[in-house]
């Protein structure tokens, strides 16, 4: 599993001594094995529940324990990134997450699968902002780290396409078991190779360290971590449940004092004005729907495949290989048609283009047929999704300085792991109000669909492409970060 798929960044700039392509395939290929390490989980959840005797309820634990600490803990994660350095958190992140990886594919049974899981989670949020803040280090110009993220954007859910596929076919030939060796390997090169490949420093060393803010990153923490598992369990218990309603509402009033702590410090882990900007509003927002638009397709589309017409998990892979194919076409030209229109327009079209698909997909039912009524939508998903995740992530870090490098990532990483947990848990309680799950998946895909389309009409009244040097990859006129 390559950063490459999709394309490797062609400029050459160095950055510490690396060389600026060596480093991006490096950091590339990291960032899309930690979106594949969540849908990897995917395909052999029926064998796993199986092997360990578990329920439902049991399954929906299992496939969200990877992404709740990791979208939780990712502004921490950032801060430290800003605090300490990209390489060294980039380094600690990828220690974590290969051993995690490692004691996972020997887990004897469901308990220590899911703290191993939770282990992974801890890691990737260490890993994935360390790494945009490296990326910054290696492209310092803003014209060629724009170029940079158009194209990083793209690698999360190409890692996610690959999940699906890979699970499949070691599920088939060997064992569940064997689909951690790829993470475990993933990050045993790249620990091998950083020293060569990147960076020592992220930020100028006279600049002062930014503070931990403890109060603030252990709100946003538990916060979206207790929030995200109070819906993850919407789909097998009622919002009215005390296992639901418990750790959601103590989860909202946790974020709902977030704001009102990241006010009063000195150095908030995530400054007021970051967010206040309504590019980098469609950005957060755009990349947390193609997340939640990719997980769920990667999710219910497999169980559909094995549980409704009882396919291998070989050919449930391969169902997804023309998904794969389009994405790696979409993400290909989603740079160059950046550069032409700016990343507003890519993204709302990307976001029409996904309501197409999405909405294609909320015709499933019973009898459907995997080429006349999946294949147009799991074709037309991803080219809106790669074109949507591209955008997003040059809206997102645009105009960002570069010792706020982690922060950027940080936030960017949250509304991208929010998708496949919060996003799709929402989905599920959508497809809930359905007695026939099947018919459930159709007003799951129907309701995304329709909130794309409504994404994208507000975009394109709202919110305005800048300037060609703003949007292009130039030097932005202004800046628009407010934030101390």
């Amino acid at each position: 599993m390559t950063s490459i798929g999709i394309g490797t960044e062609p400029d050459h700039t160095r950055g510490g001594g690396a060389s600026g392509a060596g480093a991006f395939a490096l950091l590339g290929t990291v960032q899309a094995t930690l979106i594949f390490t969540i849908t990897v989980i995917g395909v052999p959840l029926p064998d796993i529940g199986r092997e360990f005797g578990l329920g439902a309820a049991d399954l929906v634990l299992l496939s969200a324990a990877y992404g709740l600490p990791f979208s939780g803990l990712l502004l921490f994660g950032g801060r430290l990134a800003d605090r300490y350095g990209g390489r060294p958190m980039f380094t600690a992140g990828l220690v974590v997450f290969g051993l995690t990886s490692a004691v996972a594919a020997f887990a004897p049974g469901f308990a220590v699968l899911v703290a191993v899981r939770f282990g992974q989670g801890l890691g990737a949020a260490l890993t994935a902002p360390a790494a945009m803040a490296v990326l910054r280090a290696v492209h310092p110009e803003p014209g060629a780290y724009r170029r940079a993220m158009a194209t990083w954007g793209g690698l999360s859910v190409l890692g996610a396409a690959t999940g699906n596929l890979a699970s499949g076919v070691l599920t088939t030939w060997v064992s569940w078991r064997w689909m951690f060796a790829v993470p475990v390997a993933v990050a045993a090169l790249a620990l091998l190779l950083a020293p060569s490949r990147l960076p020592r420093a992220s930020v100028p060393a006279s600049r002062r360290r930014p503070g931990l803010d403890p109060l603030g990153a252990i709100l946003a923490t538990i916060g979206i971590t207790l929030a995200g598992y109070g819906l993850t369990v919407t789909g097998d218990h009622a919002w009215t449940s005390t296992v639901v309603l418990l750790p959601l509402g103590a989860g909202v009033v946790l974020l709902a004092a977030f704001p009102t702590v990241e006010r009063r410090v000195a150095d908030p882990l995530l400054p007021p004005g970051f967010v206040r900007d309504r590019r980098r509003i469609l950005g957060l927002v755009g990349v947390l729907l193609a997340a939640t638009g990719t997980g769920s397709i990667s999710f219910l589309i497999s169980l559909y495949l094995r549980q409704e017409h009882d396919w291998s998990p070989l050919a449930t892979a391969g169902a997804f290989v023309p998904f794969t194919l389009a994405l790696i076409g979409a993400g290909r030209a989603a740079g160059p048609l950046i550069g032409r229109y700016g990343p507003v327009r890519a993204t709302v079209a990307g976001l029409v283009v996904g309501a197409a698909g999405l909405l294609l997909l909320a015709r499933i039912d019973h009898p459907s047929r995997y080429a006349v009524d999946l294949l147009p939508g799991l074709v037309l998903l991803p080219i809106g999704a790669a074109l949507v995740f591209a955008g997003t992530a040059v809206l997102t870090t645009g105009d960002v300085p570069a010792h706020r490098a982690g922060l950027a990532g940080g936030v960017l990483n949250t509304a991208m792991e929010l998708g496949p947990t919060v996003g799709l848990a929402a989905l599920m309680s959508v497809a809930a109000t359905r007695t026939d799950p099947i018919r459930g998946y159709a007003w799951a895909f129907g309701t995304a669909g329709v909130v794309f389309l409504l994404t994208a009409v507000t975009a394109a009244v709202l919110v305005r492409d800048g300037g060609p040097d703003r949007d292009r990859g130039g030097e932005p006129t202004r800046s628009r970060e407010h934030a101390p």
